[in-house]
């Protein structure tokens, strides 16, 4: 069977390529036409798109560059027409997939969502929009399935994806050693994965590590981004260590962590890393969010958990004195480090085991095959 997978971030690639191992293993014979990066090519599938000319972020950035995602969508609707796969399958990526899906079911193209969109955190009625112009919805969140249930739409929690990831991780002796050359203790420092997350929110990270110079700050870059981009900002900060794609490696040997507000913040969690969540956008883009957004946190964490159990600074909070309070406080002898990591045992046992990939993976064959002779 023939299926044509859209992923628009760095991480949706990472899930994907475990997506396609999993399905390739069920469906011997299934070919792979991705939008995605080089995890997605690695695991087998043959890359459209790579997902760094897709990534804008907050709402001013994707108004200033409606244009060039117009053009995309015409070329991934043409690709997509010119290839007709079986199913259309959607990673994340709301803004970009959800018209996909629409598309899709328009052009009588099956389509599955793996990674739902974060329909519940604002415009909540948009369930209904995936109700009608999705026919499998694969769910990564706990609270996600009770949360559709409320739309009358019957969806799958497969567990989530990272601990997949975790589970297969192997420490890259290489990175290890390096970072054990020194007696001073760690704290990682994970800006983001997007240049514009990185411009506005890694300057506040290196300003605060001047406050801590009994601890080694070694900060995770991504191989997607320049170095250039990363040189400019750490000229002024030369005991910051740096290496390249290996946030796991940093946070398996840190005390305590500094995180941009996304996906590293469950996997800080789930590594048992204390931690302090930071974001900054644009003015526009945090005066609408705040309107828009119905949920009381921005980081996976706390939504699970279902309470403030990680500090978020975010926006105006974002600043070099109030990182260095919360930082100190999360620190080992600090008042709330205690609490943060026995809140993380809850948050392990809220989302269960590992094993989403293969769980998805079986379940999207066997629906595939079911829809097809049926």
């Amino acid at each position: 069977m023939t299926y044509y997978i859209i992923a628009g971030e760095r991480s949706g690639d990472l899930h994907g390529s475990n997506l396609i191992r999993s399905i390739r293993q069920h469906d011997t014979h299934a070919q792979v036409r991705a939008w995605g990066g080089e995890q997605m090519e690695a695991a087998g599938a043959t890359l459209v798109k790579h997902y760094r000319d897709m990534a804008f972020m907050g709402f001013w950035e994707v108004a200033k560059n409606l244009g060039t995602i117009r053009k995309l969508m015409r070329d991934c609707r043409a690709d997509v027409l010119a290839n007709r796969p079986n199913v259309l399958i959607l990673i994340d990526y709301a803004g970009f997939n959800l018209r996909m899906a629409a598309w899709a079911k328009l052009h009588g193209i099956r389509v599955f969502y793996y990674i739902s969109p974060k329909v519940w955190a604002w415009n909540q009625r948009r369930a209904l929009k995936i109700r009608a112009n999705v026919d499998r919805l694969f769910v990564i969140l706990p609270f996600e399935k009770t949360f559709f249930s409320q739309y009358d739409y019957e969806v799958e929690y497969v567990g989530n994806p990272l601990l997949d990831a975790l589970a297969n991780h192997r420490p890259n002796p290489m990175v290890v050693t390096q970072l054990g050359g020194s007696d001073k203790p760690i704290i990682a420092l994970l800006p983001g994965s997007r240049r514009q997350e990185i411009l506005s929110i890694l300057p506040v990270m290196l300003e605060t590590t001047r406050q801590f110079p009994e601890y080694r700050f070694v900060m995770s870059t991504v191989s997607n981004l320049p170095d250039e981009l990363y040189d400019t900002l750490l000229a002024h900060y030369p005991a910051v260590e740096r290496v390249s794609d290996a946030a796991y490696d940093v946070l398996s040997v840190a005390s305590a962590a500094l995180v941009t507000s996304g996906t590293a913040t469950l996997e800080t969690a789930l590594l048992h890393v204390p931690q302090v969540v930071c974001y900054r956008t644009s003015w526009l883009s945090y005066v609408i969010a705040r309107r828009l957004i119905a949920v009381p946190y921005i980081s996976l964490v706390n939504l699970i958990v279902d309470r403030p159990l990680i500090t978020e600074l975010i926006q105006n909070d974002l600043t070099t004195n109030r990182a260095s309070d919360e930082l100190r406080a999360i620190l080992p002898g600090g008042s709330r480090r205690s609490n943060v990591l026995a809140g993380y045992v809850d948050l392990q046992q809220r989302m269960g085991s590992a094993g989403a990939s293969e769980r998805t993976g079986v379940a999207m064959v066997a629906a595939l095959r079911q829809l097809m002779t049926g």
